[in-house]
């Protein structure tokens, strides 16, 4: 229970520290954890997601605020597969904008970051690397694929 004004006294919550935001705490409620909440990829779960990645699709919304409502789902469904839908999307936007002398918009850096950020820090833990090396490691396995 937490013994903060305006919070049920009697309301059990599930106390939470991210591994990559130390300074941070998320408090669950017990009652509702179910819908917010997942066990961490397997090992070969996240190897079996990174060969996947050429599969998954992308987000194929044309029109800026529907775009950002999806990018909002994505991140609400707690699902690596949809992270993988926005760094895809937004990788490719970014490309194309470049290509017509444009400058990536700030809604697809936020978002791009956001999911970039639980993404690589899920498959860090699942495939006991530093952050920092996820990334390269995604490359490199893909380019064997």
């Amino acid at each position: 229970t937490l013994d903060i004004a305006g919070v049920d006294k009697k309301r059990e919550y599930y106390i939470l520290k991210p591994l990559y935001l130390s300074s941070s705490t998320v408090y669950i409620p017990v009652d509702t954890a179910e819908g917010s909440m997942r066990k961490v990829l397997a090992h070969e779960e996240a190897e079996s997601l990174i060969r996947q990645i050429p599969e998954i699709p992308l987000i194929t919304i044309a029109n800026d605020k529907l775009l950002e409502q999806e990018y909002k789902n994505c991140l609400k469904a707690c699902n690596c597969q949809e992270l993988i839908r926005i760094i895809k999307t937004i990788y490719l936007r970014k490309r194309a904008r470049e290509e017509a002398g444009r400058k990536e918009t700030a809604v697809d850096a936020r978002y791009f970051r956001i999911a970039e950020d639980q993404l690589y820090g899920e498959l860090a833990v699942a495939l006991d690397m530093s952050r920092e090396n996820v990334e390269s490691y995604i490359n490199t396995s893909l380019q064997s694929v």
